[in-house]
């Protein structure tokens, strides 16, 4: 099964948490929580996403490459200018929950530009 959202105009967290449900089979009359959901999302208009308040310049991702001198920030506003496939990708895998299906489950998740 195969669902499309258009990303303009959508607050970022909010599309993240229906994108997050409709991946996890929840509306599926069949869920199971131990099995893997059928259910494929496609993300479209994905520059056009709004982000709000001073998030652009305040959210930070980090990231440590487990070396001393090794963490690496960057700011959400030069994450979307160089990649926001990756921002909406990252807000929706932080939101599945942690377990061995997750891997599986963002593999569904289809976003275009």
């Amino acid at each position: 099964m195969m669902t499309t959202l258009d990303a303009t105009n959508q607050s970022l967290g909010r599309l993240a948490t229906k994108i997050a449900v409709l991946l996890r089979g929840k509306t599926d009359p069949k869920y199971q929580p131990n099995l893997l959901p059928t259910m494929q999302v496609t993300v479209t208009n994905i520059a056009k996403i709004k982000i709000t308040g001073k998030k652009l310049d305040q959210k930070t991702y980090y990231h440590y490459s487990s070396y001393p001198g090794g963490m690496k920030a960057r700011n959400l506003g030069n994450m979307m200018d160089k990649n926001p496939a990756w921002v909406l990708k990252m807000a929706v895998y932080r939101m599945l929950a942690q377990n061995r299906l997750r891997d599986k489950i963002i593999k569904n998740l289809i976003i275009t530009k």
